[in-house]
């Protein structure tokens, strides 16, 4: 049994020899040949890399600019020369190989630079042409391209120039990318300006006006600070500078029609968009029993110091207890090198001793551990097959350094219980330690609650009020996480300064225009023209269209006020002191028998009134603040207890509680009101009305930037006719009977707010 059992593992090592030496899969463009050459496109020298499909790459400047890097994804060589040695125009030699990383082959095409050039890369079908063009100051000048001297020579155009962020990924580090959208791929160059920002110059690119701007994106903690796009008209150039910390000039790399300049995320940045200033924080975890041995059920793939693949556990170097349902639904865990295996009635040992071998690992099983299996695998991870093996026969395995060990698992998860029951007796007979810690900002006794949490059933906390201090008392790795929580949460509460602007536009349009107009005729003897009949012998006809409050004053040239007027039609405009004019004639015989008088009279008064009421109020977060001024109006009021007087207010007024969010914008809860008294608007025994003006509302506005939180509007107008029944119908004539009047007011009332965080830098760490 022993010699067929180690028949077959013999034949399962040569059947996994084949599938080790095709762990990756090859790639199916291949690298076909390199060339040099006079360039093409204006180009001073053309390396052409051709490879049996359209290639995908990624090219960047190294050595200040003396080597340029091609890298091809999911390439391989085949057939194209290793190195082309020999100054060919830029050019001082090309080198080509094939690495593999993440799993993954690629092709790297590395071109030595004679002088610093600038570089273009264009794909034409299966073909790769990498453009050398001679950059300014260097001996190959006079092989550039002729630049543009004018901006309407130029021949690209530029799209659009935008920021994104790239998230880590398994593998790799996140990236900050300035996407460039080009209508077609310039030449273009990389360098650093005197004040130390990276400027990537594209020549001969035509800048649209809504492009020259400069981004900030600071707010995304990374190494970038702003985007600047600018162009140069002497010349015809885009130049995109960057302002960054650090010395990292990114990699430029063409994807489709894009040009993309990356940098990578430093390690100390938080990886998410528009990060928040107040990032999640881990203050206290119940530490782990170190000297507790673990049961696990799988383990994957590590690196050695000598560069070995080994076996290392999922988590720490403990690693930490899994059942078989959760390995199965974290099957991507399996990272190991893939084998084959067909085994019958195997001996486990036996199997174990070459797993062992294979994944280059210590395994150590127990005494119980025994039993044959009957196994078939095609190219799956020996730890998948480990872990599957063991599950079948109902093992577990513990990992200690390099040296796993493998036993039944009820045994394991006994000696974890005993050792679990061990290292929490140590704890409760641990020594305990009092510490005072102070709190600057909060308030001690709310502190106390929250940090209450944290002790073990053994420690107290209480607070001094008078020094604002906390007394904890507990084993000392409770306190020190009790510390880390009020050093968390003991910080400057952030202050917020509201202001808000009360913008009020009033216009007024009035127009008044009327005619008043009368006379009277007397026949009689004494007037020298009678009737001449018995009845009547006398007549007398005068215009009797007047009462007490109408005006006559300078009706009449010789007499200042007329005590009978005699109009006809009395229809005069609002005329008087600051308001409009008049104008009157009087018409009359020579003796007087008869008279007519005439008085035109006209109004028009227009007038603009603009109110500008800006309160501002300074509060902590999540308080509320009120800040008002106005005027106490009396009102009298008659009751049985007689007349008493009462005041109504009417204020300017502004109420708000901020609230400070994650990401330093300011969410508020606003209410405006501004009151006025009317006194054109009274009531029957001369009170004042009065006009309210109010807004509330719940907004979310970035820190500085002001928000339009309402606004109204509105506009009336209004026409008004007053004639005299049908002659006032009369075409021309009409206007003799006729007062016209026409008015518009237009009223508009806008709100603004602005939000400001005066202490940022403390209270959010920013």
């Amino acid at each position: 049994m022993k010699m067929r059992s180690g028949l077959w593992l013999v034949a399962a090592a040569i059947m996994a020899l084949p599938s080790v030496a095709r762990a990756d899969v090859s790639p199916a463009n291949h690298v076909k040949d390199v060339k040099v050459h006079a360039g093409s496109f204006g180009a001073a020298t053309d390396v052409e890399v051709t490879a049996t499909d359209a290639p995908q790459f990624q090219a960047r400047l190294e050595a200040g600019g003396k080597r340029l890097v091609v890298d091809l994804a999911n390439t391989d060589v085949a057939g194209a020369p290793d190195a082309i040695t020999g100054t060919n125009g830029l050019s001082g030699g090309v080198l080509t190989r094939a690495f593999t990383t993440d799993g993954r082959t690629m092709t790297r095409v590395v071109v030595s630079l004679v002088n610093n050039a600038t570089y273009r890369i264009k794909p034409d079908g299966n073909t790769l042409h990498i453009l050398l063009y001679g950059a300014l100051g260097s001996s190959n000048a006079s092989t550039l391209p002729e630049k543009s001297s004018a901006k309407n020579e130029a021949t690209t155009e530029l799209a659009e120039v935008r920021f994104e962020r790239k998230p880590e990924t398994q593998g790799s580090v996140g990236k900050d990318r300035i996407i460039i959208g080009l209508s077609t791929m310039p030449a273009y160059s990389l360098d650093t300006t005197a004040s130390g920002h990276v400027r990537l110059t594209l020549r001969g690119t035509k800048v649209p006006d809504g492009l020259l701007r400069t981004l900030d994106v600071s707010p995304y903690r990374g190494s970038l600070r702003t985007v600047t796009t600018a162009k140069d008209d002497k010349s015809g150039d885009c130049t995109i500078e960057i302002d960054r910390s650090g010395s990292d000039q990114g990699e430029v790399a063409v994807e489709n029609d894009k040009l993309v300049w990356s940098f990578d995320v430093p390690k100390n940045h938080v990886q998410s968009p528009l990060a928040s200033p107040r990032t999640v924080r881990t203050v206290a975890r119940e530490e782990e029993a170190t000297d507790v041995p673990k049961v696990l059920t799988s383990i994957h793939e590590g690196e050695n110091a000598d560069g070995t693949k080994e076996a290392t556990s999922g988590g720490s170097q403990a690693g930490f207890a899994q059942s078989t349902s959760a390995q199965a639904a974290g099957a991507g865990r399996y990272n190991g090198r893939r084998i084959d295996l067909d085994l019958k009635d195997a001996d486990v040992h036996n199997i174990l001793r070459f797993l062992a071998d294979i994944g280059r690992v210590n395994i150590v099983t127990a005494d119980d551990v025994s039993g044959n299996i009957t196994i078939r695998m095609r190219n799956v991870p020996w730890d998948q097959a480990l872990d599957v093996i063991l599950q079948a026969k109902g093992l577990g395995m513990v990992r200690q350094g390099n040296l796993i060990r493998v036993a039944p698992l009820a045994v394991l998860q006994k000696e974890r219980e005993l050792e679990l029951a061990r290292h929490k007796q140590e704890l409760d007979l641990a020594p305990l330690e009092t510490r005072l810690i102070p709190i600057s900002y909060a308030d001690a006794a709310e502190m106390q609650a929250r940090a209450r949490d944290l002790l073990s059933p053994r420690g107290s906390i209480a607070v001094d009020p008078r020094t604002n201090v906390l007394i904890a008392r507990d084993i000392s790795g409770n306190l020190n996480h009790v510390e880390e929580l009020v050093r968390a949460l003991d910080t400057q509460t952030p202050q917020v300064l509201v202001e808000a602007r009360i913008v009020e536009a009033t216009s007024k349009y009035l127009r008044d225009v009327g005619i008043q107009w009368g006379g009277d005729a007397t026949f009689s003897e004494a007037t020298g023209n009678p009737t001449g009949i018995a009845f009547p012998s006398r007549l007398g006809v005068a215009g009797g269209n007047y009462d007490q409050s109408t005006p006559t004053a300078g009706l009449s040239p010789f007499t200042r006020n007329v005590p009978t007027p005699n109009f006809a039609v009395n229809l005069p405009a609002a005329v008087g002191t600051d308001s409009g004019g008049a104008l009157g004639f009087s018409l009359g015989s020579v003796d007087n028998n008869i008279n007519l008088n005439v008085r035109l009279s006209a109004a028009e008064s227009s007038g603009m009134v603009r109110i500008v009421s800006s309160p501002r109020v300074l509060t902590l977060d999540n308080r509320e603040a009120r800040i008002a001024q106005g005027t106490l109006l009396p009102f009298s009021q008659v009751s049985a207890q007689g007349v008493q007087t009462t005041f109504q207010e009417a204020k300017l007024q502004l109420l708000v509680r901020p609230h400070v969010t994650a990401d330093g914008s300011v969410a508020m809860h606003v209410r405006i009101n501004r009151d006025e008294p009317d006194f054109t608007q009274t009531s029957a025994r001369g009170d004042p009305t009065i006009l309210k003006r109010e807004a509330e509302t719940d907004l979310l506005v970035m820190d500085g930037h002001t928000a339009v939180i309402g606004g109204i509007y509105t506009r009336n107008t209004g026409r008004n006719l007053d004639q005299v029944p049908f002659f006032g119908d009369i075409p021309i004539l009409g206007v003799l009977f006729q007062r016209r009047r026409a008015s518009d007011e237009r009223n508009e009332l806008v709100i603004f707010l602005t939000p400001r965080i005066v202490n940022r830098a403390e209270a959010l760490g920013r």
